[in-house]
């Protein structure tokens, strides 16, 4: 079951919303390693504003994916591409609907 959770909030500088967009699409096949990340999803809610909501079974899960790689490559590359900090925020899952795992891959299309 999912239980907690990360939602992160980006803001492209100017002109760099491309290289965000890349930098999140490629983040998909590292998130894919991590046993622990049951949800990954990264959006773009805006021109140049982006986001990332994560769910894991625990807060070790959660832990491991804050200090895996893509969490470090993002705090790496913001200074040249975000506008200010990520804005990092945690919550507990209070419920979910989710594809069973043996019913559909972990890039959301059918097995």
């Amino acid at each position: 079951m999912v239980k907690k959770g990360v939602y992160v909030r980006l803001e492209a500088k100017r002109g760099k919303e491309a290289e965000v967009e890349s930098f999140l699409r490629s983040g998909l096949s590292i998130v894919q390693e991590e046993p622990a990340t049951i949800v990954w999803v990264a959006i773009r809610l805006g021109p140049s504003t982006f986001g990332v909501f994560d769910g894991f079974p625990d807060e070790t899960g959660r832990q491991a994916h804050l200090s895996g790689k893509v969490a470090t490559a993002l705090m790496k590359n913001a200074p040249d591409l975000l506008a200010a900090p990520p804005v990092i925020e945690n919550y507990d899952i209070l419920g979910a609907k989710l594809p069973a795992l043996g019913g559909a891959s972990r890039s959301g299309k059918a097995a």
